[in-house]
């Protein structure tokens, strides 16, 4: 059985650690975790860019598939994203929910919600569709 990576943000990519998604539970059936929203996620209207909201339900879905399926020596890559943004939040502790919809050998399809942590309002939600891979060694 391989191991699963670190997924500690001092061990991330530049890319990763400014994202700051800091994962509180992953296993095969729910990923949970949370950011801080601030200037390094605003577009040039100051307000939360969706990219920010896209990055991190693939970062999110893509986690707990890969967590589903790192027993059989795989992992699971996004392949398609359909990410809708409600509020786009300046700043704040944001909370990050993601569940498996459907897993096969094959694929999986990870539903991930993005909300404030201190209205609990829906900032953004997602849908990835994920295949799963061999490891590469």
């Amino acid at each position: 059985m391989a191991t699963f990576p670190n997924l500690e943000l001092e061990s991330a990519s530049r890319f990763v650690a400014e994202l700051g998604l800091v994962f509180d539970t992953v296993t095969a059936d729910r990923v949970i975790g949370h950011l801080e929203l601030g200037a390094q996620h605003h577009d040039a209207w100051n307000a939360v860019h969706n990219g920010v909201y896209g990055t991190i339900v693939e970062r999110a879905g893509s986690v707990g598939a890969s967590r589903a399926v790192s027993h059989l020596g795989q992992f699971a890559v996004g392949i398609s994203n359909a990410t809708d943004s409600f509020v786009r939040e300046v700043t704040g502790h944001a909370e990050v929910e993601a569940w498996p919809i459907f897993q096969d050998p094959e694929q999986q399809l990870w539903a991930v919600t993005i909300s404030s942590a201190g209205t609990s309002t829906l900032l953004a939600r997602g849908q990835l569709r994920l295949q799963n891979v061999p490891l590469r060694r």
